[in-house]
């Protein structure tokens, strides 16, 4: 690796223990990264948000549904609610993270919130560094900063969000600038830098606090190499990408060092999940989020379509190929249908935590899908915290 990746290795694996409780001796059960698994679950569940929105419905009524989601996933056992960053589609409104955190954070009390992820290159990393110092301060020790190097958007978006002449920067430039936000996080540039009198806010330079573990996330095998070298946690994006998923996640696992962070690989996966109390009713919902992607795939992104819309949609034979396939890779069914799959899905990736998307028409079968698969596992149900 060159100078640059060198130094992302040493700042972002000194310091990305932070996490929970402000210590910086890497204890992994300390700083948020491993889970606890709940009742007859073998790995620790968690939920992965697009704040997706119906036809019909609104961004308000989707973001009151991840509230509800977030406390729901408290109540029950799930270790983190993440929310990814997308830009430009209609049927999705998770376009600030930051922000969606801050609310999430007022209406819970102990769940890890995070990013799956922020997209660095569309950020300053001082920018992302005090929204997260932002957010580490609003709810200490149950923050997490998950990062990708895609624009999560097409390409005509991503040069709105980043400025003319941003588009084409090499591979090593995501290293540099995840070098640059760990530096800001730990408020430690060395004297003589450019940055060395720049701090952010909330941050060190305050006094003690703590910060949010470092996460790559990717589809690919370039994050899954740089987080096994750095000594990161990694989460994979096995809901749309799973023919990538075991070699991505095996590259990870040869290429890990151990860190002060971790000193053994910590792998998620994120899995399309969907239980009902029906197949019928999991394979309707299920349908409109495999009809909003296909419209997505080919240039016609809108809201997603209702499960009526999505039934009498008259699919072409290729159209019925690209949903067949996806759909394949979309655990849904009954509850313990949904369990079976998810349980097979642990044993042929060896992933430590699987972290689920409810990608659906309806905001109210996806809450019910998350409390179901709750009940599949016998997780306990707690009193969610008032607010």
């Amino acid at each position: 690796m060159s100078d640059t990746g060198d130094d992302t290795r040493d700042s972002a694996s000194a310091g990305a223990g932070a996490g929970g409780d402000g210590n910086r001796n890497g204890s992994a059960g300390r700083n948020g990264i491993r889970g606890t698994a709940h009742g007859r679950a073998t790995v620790p569940l968690s939920v992965l948000d697009l704040v997706t929105v119906g036809a019909g419905s609104t961004a308000h009524a989707s973001l009151r549904t991840s509230v509800d989601i977030a406390r729901l996933a408290e109540s029950r056992g799930y270790h983190r609610h993440w929310v990814a960053e997308h830009h430009s589609m209609p049927g999705v409104a998770s376009s600030s993270p930051a922000v969606i955190l801050a609310h999430l954070a007022a209406h819970t009390s102990r769940i890890r919130l995070g990013s799956g992820g922020v997209m660095l290159p569309n950020h300053a990393p001082l920018a992302v560094a005090e929204q997260f110092g932002t957010l580490e301060a609003l709810a200490p020790g149950r923050i997490d900063l998950g990062l990708g190097r895609a624009p999560g958007t097409d390409g005509r978006t991503a040069a709105a969000l980043r400025g003319p002449g941003r588009l084409d920067e090499a591979a090593d430039e995501f290293p540099r600038r995840l070098a640059e936000l760990t530096r800001f996080l730990d408020d430690d540039f060395p004297d003589g830098h450019p940055y060395a009198r720049v701090h952010a806010v909330p941050g060190p330079v305050q006094g003690p606090a703590g910060r949010p573990p470092l996460w790559l996330l990717g589809s690919s095998g370039f994050s899954a190499r740089l987080a096994g070298e750095l000594g990161l946690p990694f989460a994979y994006a096995h809901h749309f990408s799973a023919a990538g998923t075991l070699p991505a996640l095996d590259l990870y696992r040869q290429s890990f060092r151990p860190s002060a962070v971790l000193d053994a690989p910590y792998a998620v996966i994120g899995v399309s999940a969907l239980a009902a109390d029906t197949d019928a009713q999991a394979r309707a919902q299920v349908l409109t989020g495999a009809l909003s992607m296909l419209r997505l795939r080919t240039g016609r992104p809108g809201l997603i379509p209702t499960p009526e819309e999505a039934a009498a949609y008259d699919f072409s034979p290729p159209e019925r190929e690209f949903v067949d396939g996806w759909l394949a890779n979309v655990v849904h069914g009954t509850p313990d249908e949904v369990r079976t799959g998810l349980d097979d899905l642990v044993k042929r990736t060896g992933a430590d935590e699987l972290m689920l998307t409810a990608n659906a028409h309806s905001g109210a079968a996806r809450l019910r899908s998350y409390d179901l698969v709750a009940d599949a596992y016998g997780m306990p149900a707690q009193a969610p915290a008032a607010d």
